[in-house]
């Protein structure tokens, strides 16, 4: 089951592409959150998505906020990913426990083993605010979880 909004947002702690510990409740009482899972590093709509929020970073931090971008790959898939796009925001694994994060934001896909596009703002008290989720071949649209950040 998917996340709603009004939910308290599952904490998790998840490794970053540098192997840095991320919890979500680190964020606490600081910053909004916004939560987006992708399917695969370097496949191509998730590529234009996170190289989309790297070029808009400052929408995102003007509103003090912190995007977290999680996958099921390793953190040594996602160190090359982020490297070779130029991503400076935090990309973390759910690659083991496979999917755990995943499955518990309700945006895990059983049958192709990756988590579907899902995307959570969390407020800084870890309540979820606003929420989509579009499936693994469906790009998400920027300009509308800007705007859902305008309304906290």
């Amino acid at each position: 089951m998917t996340i709603q909004v009004g939910d308290k947002a599952p904490d998790f702690e998840l490794k970053d592409n540098h192997g840095a510990t991320v919890r979500l409740s680190d964020f606490r009482g600081r910053k909004n959150v916004v939560l987006l899972f992708y399917p695969f590093a370097f496949t191509g709509v998730c590529t234009g998505e996170l190289c989309e929020v790297r070029d808009n970073l400052p929408q995102f931090s003007d509103r003090d906020t912190q995007v977290l971008a999680v996958s099921n790959d390793s953190i040594h898939t996602l160190r090359v990913f982020a490297e070779q796009e130029g991503l400076e925001y935090p990309l973390l694994s759910d690659f083991w426990p496979h999917g755990n994060v995943s499955r518990a934001y309700g945006v895990f896909d059983e049958d192709k083993g990756c988590a579907v596009r899902g995307t959570f703002i969390i407020d800084q008290e870890g309540v979820v605010r606003w929420t989509v989720v579009n499936g693994l071949p469906d790009a998400r649209d920027l300009a509308a979880y800007v705007k859902a950040l305008d309304t906290l």
